[in-house]
């Protein structure tokens, strides 16, 4: 299986260097074509890698390591080329295999806007690029091959919304990544201190000792260098800026891999490297976390709101990117619990939140391909969008992606918000009870405010009356290839919903032997 794991990670940067070769002909407008089929190919080969690493993963033993590689990578820093999955990485490793590939198949008929056939090589080229970065994080086990990781996917990501984004990009992009490095070199002095004081910058040996080797001081400065590096990432309040403008200018895909997996690689860097390697800094810094993580879920909430009420000019994809704010607060406040109860909440609610926004973009994208704008009053109208009248397949999936993200019972956005709640209702011991239960209060508040504005932007985008004047003369429903596209991420919400033990039980075993110091 550790052949399939590189696999994993050489195909898409094989296919990216493929395109930099003179290999599709003369004709831009063929190579163009040739290009956007060999991304799908690529990303297709690289999803059913990720099912077979799936399927050969020895789900009795999810705690333990496997399909490792480890060999010295520079020798001089003692630093090694280590990879491995266990039941923390695995999920989030076949989600970002399933995106990429479902963004491949969708850009393959829709390329973003200000795009072109001929362009197409420079796109598929950043785009397999980005999901090496993407994999990479979730596999390697070594500190600073994760810094490097990390930073891939910086440079994909800012062209696909510079060039390929739209509205003010340019700004946009140059904020998200301005934002995104400047954090990740605090991350990065946080790495160096630990591989300074405990002579290996090795995550499993550094989980294994659990902070052993680094002094309380040592830990709180390096875990708070970590947090914030990994939270500009997730992004937490109030390092979010960034976050509305990338998504209102990133193009359809970009945005899906933006929220989808992205986020999550701040997210999954805390429970990877904060909690079991510096456990004290971990438990100095909770509070704090959880009062950030709890603000976040209400002022997402509160943005959303303001967009959503009529005459706000609100944008659909800014109104996303704000909910994301929201969510990933419960993500946030799981981790902060320090308890197997939260933290497996925070690992589910970022699966959910991966499958539920990736649908919700791929809907709104297409609304604004039909529209031109994915302003909501422009949409909405006087009465209202009327999409069950007008488009009733494109209404029906984005109401059920709505209910999904506002967390009914039965789709995947339930399990993760309630684990999360439930670990800050009786949090790890020396953590103070009273600050959380307020905290968990506070999220009880946003997931009401959370369904407030969902179901105002269902009300005005699905309903209303379609024999008034609609802002285009034929609104196309749903296409043959956003039905593939799409459906996979609908499936898996129902799926992940009735059967949460199907995620759970990879990551319980996991998640107890990183806090128990594994």
């Amino acid at each position: 299986m550790n052949a399939v794991l590189i696999a994993l990670l050489v195909l898409p940067l094989f296919g990216a260097a493929l395109t930099l070769a003179p290999v599709f002909g003369p004709d831009r407008a063929v190579a163009g074509r040739r290009a956007l089929r060999l991304n799908t190919v690529v990303t297709g080969a690289v999803f059913l890698l990720a099912v077979a690493l799936a399927a050969g993963f020895d789900h009795d033993e999810p705690a333990r390591m496997q399909a490792t590689t480890d060999v010295s990578w520079i020798p001089a820093l003692d630093v090694r080329l280590h990879l491995g999955v266990d039941g923390v990485s695995l999920p989030l490793v076949v989600l970002t295999a399933l995106l990429t590939f479902l963004c491949a198949l969708y850009s393959e008929k829709r390329l973003p806007d200000g795009a072109d056939v001929p362009s197409a090589q420079a796109f598929v080229g950043l785009f397999l690029l980005l999901e090496v970065g993407m994999l990479a994080t979730f596999a390697v086990l070594d500190l600073l091959l994760f810094f490097v990781a990390f930073e891939i996917v910086l440079i994909p990501m800012y062209f696909l919304i510079a060039r390929w984004g739209s509205g003010a990009k340019v700004p946009a992009a140059s904020r998200f990544i301005l934002y995104t490095l400047l954090g990740s070199a605090v991350m990065l002095l946080g790495f160096l201190l630990i591989g300074s004081k405990a002579g290996t910058f090795d995550m499993q040996a550094l989980a294994t000792a659990h902070g052993g080797g680094l002094s309380h001081t040592t830990q709180v400065i390096a875990a708070l260098a970590i947090l914030v590096g990994l939270a500009v990432k997730a992004p937490a309040w109030p390092l979010h800026s960034w976050l509305p403008d990338a998504h209102t200018a990133a193009p359809t895909v970009g945005s899906v891999l933006l929220a989808g997996v992205l986020l999550k690689m701040g997210t999954y860097g805390l429970v990877r490297v904060l909690l079991p390697v510096v456990p004290d800094g971990a438990a100095t810094l909770a509070p704090y976390l959880g009062a950030f993580a709890a603000v976040g879920i209400v002022y997402g909430s509160l943005a959303c709101l303001a967009l959503a009420r009529p005459g706000a000019k609100g944008d659909l994809k800014r109104l996303i990117a704000y909910s994301s704010v929201g969510h990933m607060g419960f993500v946030l406040l799981g981790i902060a619990s320090l308890t197997p109860v939260g933290v497996n909440g925070a690992l589910f609610a970022n699966i959910a939140h991966g499958l539920i926004t990736g649908l919700l973009f791929f809907v709104v994208g297409a609304l604004k391909d039909r529209y031109g704008t994915a302003d909501l009053d422009t949409l909405s109208g006087a009465t209202g969008a009327a999409l069950y009248g007008r488009a009733p397949r494109l209404g029906v999936l984005l109401a059920f992606a709505a209910v999904a993200s506002l967390g009914l019972p039965g789709l995947a956005g339930f399990w993760g918000e309630l684990l999360a709640m439930f670990g800050a209702f009786d949090p790890a011991d020396g953590l103070s009870r009273p600050a959380f239960v307020t905290y968990m209060v506070l999220a009880g508040l946003g997931t009401l405010l959370t369904a407030a504005y969902l179901l105002i932007v269902v009300r005005r985008v699905c309903m209303g009356d379609p024999t008034q004047p609609a802002p285009v003369a034929e609104l196309t429903d749903l296409r043959p290839y956003e039905a593939v596209s799409w459906t996979p991420l609908a499936a898996l919400t129902l799926l992940a919903g009735l059967w949460p033990a199907l995620l759970l039980g990879l990551s319980d075993p996991a998640v107890k032997h990183l806090l128990g110091g594994g």
